[in-house]
């Protein structure tokens, strides 16, 4: 298994190298003073770590809560100023 962790200079100098590996041996993490600062990761991965199943109406749709016969009341007095 390759490197996993770069400096922000080797990374710069070796992109193709680090995107190389993120698609083969895993997610490359990126440092700067130290400290991570970005993690380069494959399509794949990327997708696979994002998607969601269905979309919100199918999301509370499918809530236990759905026929419980819960109630929400909304507070009376309209909207309220939002306080920036």
């Amino acid at each position: 298994m390759g490197q996993r962790t770069w400096t922000i200079a080797d990374a710069k100098a070796k992109f193709s190298e680090v995107v190389n590996r993120a698609r083969t041996d895993g997610p490359q993490t990126i440092t700067r003073n130290g400290h991570i600062t970005v993690v380069v990761v494959s399509v794949e991965e990327w997708e696979r770590k994002t998607h969601r199943p269905g979309n919100l109406a199918e999301f509370f749709a499918g809530s236990p809560l759905r026929d419980s016969g819960l109630e929400v009341q909304r507070p009376e007095g309209g909207l309220r100023e939002a306080g920036l």
